[in-house]
């Protein structure tokens, strides 16, 4: 019988509040720290975890007791970061002046994700947003 190889894949659901995105980056940096390969995507997987997370809280129009979930999973050589909410809105561009301390967060997405997308969830409610990473290469050995 041959082996199915599924991907690991971690899910957590989290308060809504901002006070839970550092809860949030620890548990990738966890999740991370049990891959052979975890490292090649550490910082760039919590800086966007970190801008997922808080557009969750910040414009999700969910009752505040809602529950944001956030899951990893390593599939291939990238990994995909989902952030689930039960808003009905969808991240949106944002024009930000320099003097603005918000509406950089998609534009990091963008630029630093190889994909990233949105889609309805399961049942209707709310939406979830997710992002796939291409792992950093090795550093050269000097």
């Amino acid at each position: 019988m041959p082996i199915s190889r599924r991907p690991r894949t971690f899910a957590a659901r989290l308060d809504s509040d901002t006070a839970s995105t550092p809860l949030a980056r620890h548990l990738l940096r966890a999740y991370l720290a049990g891959l052979p390969t975890g490292g090649r995507y550490t910082d760039t997987a919590e800086l966007l975890l970190g801008e997922l997370f808080a557009n969750a809280v910040q414009h999700s129009d969910a009752p505040d007791d809602r529950l944001i979930e956030i899951r990893f999973a390593l599939i291939g050589d990238h990994l995909r970061l989902e952030v689930h909410d039960a808003g009905t809105g969808h991240p949106t561009f944002r024009t930000a002046t320099p003097d603005h301390e918000h509406g950089r967060g998609l534009l990091l997405v963008n630029e630093l994700a190889e994909r990233w997308g949105h889609c309805p969830r399961t049942g209707g409610i709310g939406k979830f947003v997710w992002a796939h990473i291409a792992p950093t290469p090795f550093p050269l050995a000097a």
